[in-house]
């Protein structure tokens, strides 16, 4: 606040923003520098083998790359996160790193932590991401870890890693998943997160396991799907801390549930965001890899992608019969993950229903109580007035919910 003669007028941090005026073309940019990954996950979405030449001489280079953050940065971007793959993998990953940094971009990396090197951990002190470095953790034995990870070795690699970033004093978190090599791991994990000086919260889990986003082997989405959690498993570990879980389903519940109609979208994919892939493909999230949905870089710019033909990509309505009959009239879309990614991942279309996603979100209504056990959340008449009994407030109506991705939080 100021007296009339001052020529500046204090402001709350929470009350302000850069944006409120002319919010940016782009907030922030995921970018996968490889889907290569030194790691053989028995869960994973995306990996290649790190010698997969093909996929290596696809990759951008480091010019391509280093010219897409430049586009980024004249869009108004602030963030660039660092995924793969193991992003560390790139022989040029130091030189893509400094020059984000001296573009002014904080860098979120996201690593297994194997790679890191004390060199490394030097450059992260010498010129600091701004961001916690974000490692996902698969174990707390050597056992359960390479269970997990199928690469002999990489239990010590990670760990060697993780203590170089103790030992520099570099900023960074730990995330889990959920399988069955750690499942009795769980309590050891986050004990030992408390311990880490930039763990401010308890750590957030994977628990609810994506199928190929390239849809490119049978095989492998077999056994992630005989990874996965069951509807009545899920709800037991998201409500194990039952209060605190209670508190963020009623203010979740209150803003994101309700039906959608024939709409596929209601995530924020494609606003003021997005992912580039390694080959140079601009996708609204980092999942969703249907040939429809995705723009070449390399014939077009990340303006016109966000301009132009991200709009009309999220404007796409459904005709699909069981989408209309089912999820258009389902009051759990905030609670349920069904979208166009995971569409794609488990059929190859945009809006078929994902049986998978639907069977979590109607134990999850069904424990809260908004639901009666046998009830489908699509017949149900009086859903506004069950939200505001169990919220203790009016349906608000946010626009978006936010977008779990790859990672259900709990915690």
């Amino acid at each position: 606040m100021a007296n009339k003669d001052s020529y500046s007028i204090k402001v709350s941090a929470d009350d302000a923003s850069l944006w409120k005026v002319n919010p940016p073309l782009l907030e922030s940019l995921d970018m996968e520098l490889t889907e290569r990954c030194n790691n053989n996950c028995i869960h994973c979405y995306i990996n290649l083998p790190t010698d997969d030449l093909n996929a290596k001489k696809k990759e951008l280079s480091t010019e391509e790359i280093q010219a897409i953050l430049q586009e980024a940065v004249s869009l108004g971007c602030l963030t660039v996160r660092f995924t793969g793959g193991e992003p560390l993998l790139r022989e040029d990953f130091e030189d893509l790193y400094s020059f984000a940094r001296k573009l002014g971009l904080r860098v979120a990396l996201f690593t297994n932590a194997t790679l890191i090197t004390a060199a490394l951990a030097k450059v992260f002190v010498r010129t600091p991401p701004l961001m916690p470095i974000e490692i996902t953790l698969y174990g707390m034995t050597r056992n359960s870890y390479e269970t997990i990870t199928r690469v002999p070795g990489s239990f010590k690699a990670a760990w060697r890693g993780i203590n170089l970033l103790l030992e520099y004093q570099v900023p960074f978190v730990v995330t889990g998943v959920l399988l069955p090599p750690n499942r009795e791991e769980i309590e050891e994990f986050e004990s030992w997160a408390t311990t880490i000086p930039w763990m401010y919260t308890a750590p957030s889990y994977s628990i609810l396991f994506d199928l190929r986003a390239r849809r490119d082997s049978k095989q492998k989405n077999q056994l992630i799907k005989g990874l996965r959690l069951t509807p009545e498993d899920a709800v037991a570990f998201l409500s194990r801390k039952q209060e605190k879980y209670l508190q963020e389903m009623r203010e979740f519940c209150v803003k994101f549930t309700r039906p959608q109609g024939n709409n596929i979208f209601s995530c924020g994919a494609g606003i003021r965001g997005g992912c580039v892939d390694a080959y140079g493909y601009f996708q609204p999230c980092m999942l969703l890899r249907h040939p429809d949905t995705v723009y070449d870089l390399k014939k077009g710019s990340l303006k016109d992608a966000l301009k132009n033909f991200f709009p009309k990509i999220r404007n796409i309505k459904t005709k699909n019969t069981d989408y209309l009959n089912r999820c258009a009239r389902c009051v759990l879309q905030g609670l349920c993950e069904q979208c166009p990614a995971r569409s794609w991942m488990e059929h190859g279309t945009l809006d078929t229903p994902v049986e998978y996603q639907c069977e979590i979100a109607h134990a999850q209504a069904t424990a809260l109580g908004l639901l009666e056990e046998g009830e489908r959340a699509w017949e149900i008449k009086n859903w506004k007035e069950r939200i505001r009994n169990f919220s203790g407030g009016t349906p608000t109506y946010e626009k978006k919910k936010p977008c779990k991705n790859q990672v259900m939080q709990e915690g």
